[in-house]
């Protein structure tokens, strides 16, 4: 009888063999495919690597892959490992088709002619590159066919098509049913039914299983939400099932597995090794998902609107340059929002570099630059050197003084004796809220008027910062301690501090409240117009009629505090070592006093230079106070000719007829009676329908709303920025902290997210072993 063989099931033919990456001695290069957590194991979801080759292209760990169709590798160039996963991106971002990008003319045959953007909507699968002014094929470039050039494929996939004179060549680019561009396009459809793939025809799944590959999804999803919200971290040192430190993502999980009894049954320890859904890569595969849905829900706000941009730069905490960027836009509804979408690491604040970034990241959120109508981008200011050696000054003194409970202790007690004497010689008063604690406040890197508190508590408690100093160079831990403290009472005997403190101390006063006002959330564009011009004034007048009366409150805490006070008609420094001899009253007068206000007087101007308040001022035609009737259409009017691609010449005309109906059609209607300004009036817009009836004055409305005047929004961002990545978590990657950013800032959209959407985009991305 002949031995009876084993017979070879169908599905064995279609596996990798790895037979040929097995060491001579018997040791395998191959992975272990097992989840606990640590960095060595491999999720299901990851095929094993290929060997190092020449010929075969590495694995890019980090998929940031470019919008623009010009800037793309072909498809060819990545690993096969992760060509399908790179597809499966493309696919679900869908084509880039910026319909708002003012497209350039070309000349043929004598007449000029440009993109359609009526194309986007007759061919889904046509993209264009705003660098190369070129059109594209999203399904060809993805499956294009190394064969032939029929149909023009090479020209669209690779070359890019631009005679804008023969449209016709789109209609036959797509070609027959049997057409190259028809086969892609059945391509890329199949890849996104995971249904149809071979993976999950070879691996057969009932019902039950798919049930509980369901739940499990959910439980690593409802855990990730709520560590997103919260801007908690994920993983500990050690994620193994014996481990008693495990972080939060593990213990949330085990937390709700146990209060959930459905996904209890199938979650952690109950399922198998292989396909537990808590492997690293799989929480930022869960975590991407979730940001991609927060600002899809913005930019589909958005659509095709005008919107406005805020953008700062600061570092991290691993000295990472990051640019935070704020949209200003109109939902709907006829509100203004300002959302955050995303932070970018820049190698330098260059306006190159930060225009580059800015055109990158709204592109992969299918936005266009020439969207934006208004933009608030901080700038390093200039600094005088005085005032520059000041501040350094200063910083030494808040670290060397707050470096310990100890010194801080010294100083609230040599502080409250001081106020105790005081009052008992009748030098200062008592009363509610008087002879409050005071500590020296330590300036923050989000807020503008931090300095201003940090040198009001310095004046106020100079004397207790003398002593603290005269005991650290005495008692110093270390020489370098001695030596700051040593420099530092050495800089506080000159009568350069005592200016410089005094002169910042005016200065930031005078510019607080703006700074205060600028920092709310919700601002009234035309108050902020009125302050920044009230700003300007006041700085205007201390520089011409200051300085006596500050040269009055030097020399009274000179005489307080035993500062030597200088002669101020006597010659400044040594007059062998100067050309022209200048007295000490042109030194602290001209070329301190004057210079340091004309700088920031400056600073003032480019940050709300003419245009910008002119801007604002025009916006005042609009105020909606008395049933509209304050509208004046002059303004209004050259409100909208600094708009010239947003109104033609017959549109403005129109304009003038829509303000006067308008305000004919409120004078009866109390809604419209005391509306505070602006905004209040295009939400009432959009509540009656007025904004389809009157489109031209919603549009000037919108146009106005998106003015952005201050950094707040994004100053916030980094605010929460410095919560989530710590000391203990400085090794975040940039794209991890972008998208736990988004989650954690845009709360109110996060909110919003369903699960299922998220677990519909997880299942998506890749060829998973559970189906659900």
């Amino acid at each position: 009888m002949k031995p009876q063989t084993k017979r070879a099931r169908i599905g064995n033919f279609f596996k990798r063999k790895f037979n040929d990456y097995v060491d001579i001695d018997g040791s395998s290069n191959i992975p272990n495919i097992d989840i606990d957590g640590s960095p060595n194991n491999v999720d299901i979801d990851e095929s094993p690597n290929i060997p190092s080759n020449p010929s075969i292209p590495n694995i890019i760990d980090d998929l940031n892959l470019p919008s623009d169709p010009f800037d793309r590798p072909p498809i060819a160039s990545y690993h096969p490992n992760q060509i399908d996963e790179i597809r499966r991106h493309y696919l679900v971002k869908k084509a880039f088709q910026p319909r708002k990008h003012k497209f350039p003319s070309k000349i043929f045959s004598g007449q000029a002619r440009r993109f359609v953007v009526g194309w986007f909507d007759t061919y889904p699968w046509l993209e264009y590159s705003i660098k190369a002014d070129k059109a594209y094929c999203l399904y060809c470039y993805l499956f294009k066919e190394t064969v032939g050039n029929q149909g023009g494929r090479d020209t669209f996939s690779c070359e890019g098509f631009c005679n804008w004179s023969k449209g016709v060549a789109l209609r036959d680019h797509v070609g027959s049913i049997n057409s190259s561009h028809n086969k892609a396009m059945q391509k890329c459809e199949n890849l996104l039914k995971q249904e149809r793939s071979i993976h999950v025809k070879l691996n057969v799944q009932t019902e039950e299983e798919k049930l509980a590959n369901r739940l499990r999804l959910m439980g690593s999803v409802r855990s990730a939400r709520y560590l997103l919200e919260n801007g908690l971290p994920f993983r500990g040192h050690d994620e193994s099932e014996t481990s008693i430190s495990k972080e939060l993502f593990i213990s949330t999980l085990k937390f709700l597995s146990d209060n959930n009894p459905e996904i209890g049954k199938h979650t952690l320890g109950k399922a198998k090794k292989n396909n537990k859904l808590t492997a690293p890569s799989i929480q930022k595969e869960i975590i991407d998902c979730f940001a991609k849905e927060v600002t899809k829900m913005i930019c589909k706000e958005i659509k095709d609107d005008v919107f406005g941009l805020l953008i700062d730069e600061s570092s991290d905490v691993s000295l990472k340059e990051q640019m935070a960027v704020v949209v200003r836009y109109v939902d709907k509804l006829g509100v203004v929002k300002e959302s955050f979408i995303g932070i970018a690491h820049v190698k330098d604040t260059s306006s190159t570099t930060l225009k580059q970034a800015v055109v990158s990241l709204l592109a992969d959120n299918q936005l266009s630059i020439d969207q934006v109508r208004g933009q608030v981008i901080v700038a390093v200011a200039k600094k005088h050197p005085g005032v520059q050696g000041f501040y350094e000054y200063l910083s030494m003194v808040v670290n060397t003084v707050s470096a310990s409970c100890k010194r801080k202790d010294m100083l609230r007690e040599a502080r409250k004796e001081r106020v105790e004497k005081e009052i008992f010689e009748g030098v200062i008063k008592t009363g509610k809220g008087l002879n409050q604690e005071v500590s020296l406040a330590r300036a923050g890197d989000t807020r503008w008027g931090s300095h201003h508190g940090t040198i009001t508590s310095l004046i106020k408690l100079f004397p207790e910062v003398v002593d603290v100093l005269h005991y650290v160079k005495e008692e110093g831990d270390s020489i370098q301690q001695r030596s700051n403290a040593k420099g530092i009472l050495s800089y506080f005997k000159k009568l350069e501090f005592v200016f410089y403190a005094h002169l910042m101390e005016d200065v930031l006063s005078i510019s607080n409240a703006l700074s205060k006002h600028l920092q709310k959330k919700s601002q009234d564009l035309l108050e902020a117009a009125n302050m920044i011009n009230g700003t300007k004034g006041a700085l205007n007048e201390l520089r011409q009629k200051g300085f006596d009366e500050m040269l009055i409150k030097v020399t009274s805490f000179c005489q307080k505090y035993n500062i030597t006070m200088l002669d101020m008609m006597a010659s400044y420094g040594n007059p062998r070592n100067r050309k022209n001899v200048i007295t000490n009253r042109h030194h602290f007068e001209v070329e301190i006093f004057n210079t340091v206000l004309d700088m920031q007087i400056q600073e003032m101007g480019n940050r709300f230079n003419e245009v910008t308040t002119t801007l604002i001022e025009n916006m005042s035609g609009l105020n909606p106070c008395d049933w509209c009737s304050k509208f004046d259409t002059s303004k209004i009017v050259a409100f909208s000719e600094m708009y010239p691609n947003d109104f033609t010449t017959n549109e403005r005309v129109c304009l003038l007829g829509e303000l006067k109906v308008l305000h004919h059609s409120v004078k009866k209607d109390d809604r419209f009676a005391n509306l505070d300004g602006i905004c209040d009036l295009a939400r009432l817009m959009v509540e009656t329908g007025k904004n389809k009836s009157y489109p031209l004055v919603y549009r000037i409305l919108k146009l106005a709303l998106v003015l952005p005047v201050a950094t707040a929004t994004v100053e916030r961002c980094f605010s929460k920025m410095k919560l989530i990545k710590t000391d203990l978590r400085n090794r975040m990657g940039d794209e991890f902290l972008n998208n736990a950013l988004v989650c954690s800032i845009e709360r109110e959209i996060f909110d919003k997210v369903t699960d299922d959407d998220v677990m519909a985009r997880f299942q998506l991305i890749k060829c998973r072993r559970g189906h659900i």
